[in-house]
């Protein structure tokens, strides 16, 4: 009997259950039980609240669901209807995610493969939307991630953000700060406005200077809160 076949047989009662199992710390492992039916079911909840959190759930949805966590092809129509069992039970997707938080919290590299796995369920349609987005961030949070490695596992599967202000600043998000400092006060001396209209840039360009400064100190504040850090510049 395959997993899917036990997860049928279960029904609701583990997409709605509130028991945890203890937490695991022999295993140090990245790949769970594979016969951790719990653990299944959750990731399941996960997939199926992860597609829908745009309000569709469309079939290339379901079938990155099947490849990332590695369904054989003869159970297809079995994780169709587990998954489809799943997007129905009342339970939330934050309680999912904090089941399988307490098991594997001293197994941070399997948590990241889960979250990698819901990235790749959100980008399936083409688009990731901010609902989508706002889900993700959220089950990261669950799973004990700071933000910065939220921001790393996003870049890996979309690329880096525009706003993200390691990249307003240039520097890597494993930079040590005198080195996110010193590039701030040299982006700060090249862009500085006046500056600009020192060197003889029309008068317009001194807007788009104030602008661009403006980034350059909100991104080297961000790092700094990010950081935990209370030092000035």
């Amino acid at each position: 009997m395959s997993i899917w076949t036990k997860l049928l047989a279960a029904g609701r009662r583990l997409f709605d259950a509130d028991e945890v199992d203890p937490p695991e710390d022999v295993d140090e492992g990245c790949a769970p039980d594979p016969n951790d039916v719990g653990f299944t079911a959750a990731v399941v909840g996960l997939g199926a609240k992860m597609a829908a959190a745009d309000g569709v759930v469309t079939d290339d949805e379901v079938m990155v669901f099947s490849r990332v966590f590695r369904a054989a092809p003869e159970d297809a129509p079995a994780v169709r209807r587990v998954f489809n069992l799943a997007r129905q039970t009342v339970r939330g997707y934050e309680s999912y995610a904090r089941r399988i938080a307490r098991k594997y919290r001293t197994r941070p590299c399997l948590l990241e493969g889960v979250l990698d796995g819901l990235f790749q369920i959100a980008a399936a349609d083409g688009v990731v939307t901010s609902e989508e987005m706002d889900y993700l961030r959220t089950v990261s949070d669950a799973f004990g991630f700071d933000a910065a490695t939220f921001r790393r596992i996003r870049a890996s599967h979309l690329g880096p953000d525009r706003e993200d202000p390691y990249r307003v600043l240039g520097v890597s998000h494993d930079a040590d700060f005198e080195a996110i400092r010193s590039a701030y006060r040299r982006l700060m001396a090249d862009n500085h406005p006046d500056r600009v209209v020192m060197n003889g840039a029309p008068p317009e360009f001194e807007l788009a200077a104030h602008d661009k400064a403006a980034a350059i100190t909100s991104a080297f504040a961000r790092i700094k809160a990010e950081r935990g850090l209370l030092v000035s510049a």
